[in-house]
């Protein structure tokens, strides 16, 4: 529990830090980004779903792959991504996991198996299932964790991608974060059906619904369903329902959600129940206390590495990019 609640403490102190760091870093209504901000661009941030990302990755291998949304902070600080070069990249900076060339929306980090957050919805299944199906091919002992949205449901490559993996029985957890918002509107209002996994048991792949405000159900539900892909039963879907108490980006207001809605979002803060858990196992307050702190000191450190980072050189804008196969860009 206590391993469980520093990745999410990490989580949530590495989101509000960067959510200050893009203050007027988005030019809203014809207005200019404020050159003060250090984190340009939309952030999407998923403080209020950090149990999710704790709970499915603590039960990876470092070997193990993980592709991401455009929300993929939480899944890479969680599969072990270095923490000062992340928000470097998030910077723009040099240092930057990516060289500063990716930012917050196309994080990446191969050397934990984070093969990228992903800007387009639905992206990042097919390229789990084919990072799967290199696996088996080479006969590796690994599996893939695949995080997707709600939103994902409702788009032609999330069904494709579960058919794929169903019939080459690949090892992939496919894991749904219903935050129950496609970015500014209810997906209740957009689904047909019963939903996600319904639409996973319809097309052979097992599913199973878990609360994903609590990190420990998530984290016992992972490790079964971890261990049924590893040992070769196939693709399973985990559907963890949980909150979004953020916009679907940094400068978003909400303006279109019921207030009511958004305190419930609050009240589930996933963060608090595992506070609460611990404490009434017998950690105390002190040693919570002390891990709050811990994880500060490490962002504040994280911060001030990527604020002293340069820009990226110029010429890296021709470096780690892909032609149409002429060799230059058309």
């Amino acid at each position: 529990m206590i391993d469980l609640y520093r990745t999410m403490a990490r989580i949530r102190a590495f989101e509000l830090a960067a959510e200050v760091a893009s203050q007027g870093g988005v030019g809203v209504l014809g207005a200019k980004v404020d050159e003060r901000a250090k984190v340009r661009g939309p952030l999407h941030l998923s403080i209020g779903q950090e149990a999710v990302a704790a709970g499915v990755c603590a039960h990876l291998r470092r070997e193990d792959l993980l592709t991401s949304t455009h929300r993929g902070h939480g899944h890479t600080l969680a599969k072990g991504g270095n923490v000062r070069r992340m928000m470097a990249e998030l910077f723009g900076r040099a240092d930057g996991s990516n060289g500063g060339k990716g930012g917050s929306m196309h994080i990446a980090d191969f050397s934990v198996g984070m093969l990228g957050a992903n800007g387009v919805v639905t992206a990042g299944l097919p390229i789990a299932c084919g990072a799967a199906h290199a696996l088996k091919l080479q006969g590796k002992p690994n599996v893939v964790a695949c995080f997707f949205g709600d939103g994902a449901i409702n788009r032609g490559p999330f069904l494709e991608a579960l058919n794929w993996a169903a019939v080459y029985r690949l090892p992939v957890l496919f894991v749904c974060e219903d935050n129950r918002y496609s970015a500014t509107t209810s997906t209740a209002g957009l689904t047909a059906g019963p939903g996600v996994a319904a639409r996973a048991n319809a097309l052979g792949v097992p599913s199973e619904t878990v609360d994903g405000n609590d990190v420990e159900a998530v984290s016992a539900m992972a490790e079964r369903l971890v261990a049924k892909v590893r040992g070769g039963e196939g693709p399973q879907l985990l559907h963890a329902l949980t909150w979004r108490v953020r916009g679907h980006v940094s400068v978003d207001t909400q303006a279109y959600r019921d207030p009511q809605d958004l305190q419930g979002a609050l009240d589930a803060d996933p963060l608090k129940r595992a506070r609460a858990r611990a404490l009434a196992s017998g950690v105390s307050a002190a040693q919570l206390d002390a891990i709050d702190a811990e994880v500060q000191a490490e962002i504040d450190d994280a911060v001030a590495f990527a604020d002293a980072s340069p820009p990226p050189d110029v010429a890296a804008a021709y470096t780690d990019i892909q032609t149409t196969g002429a060799g230059a860009w058309l």
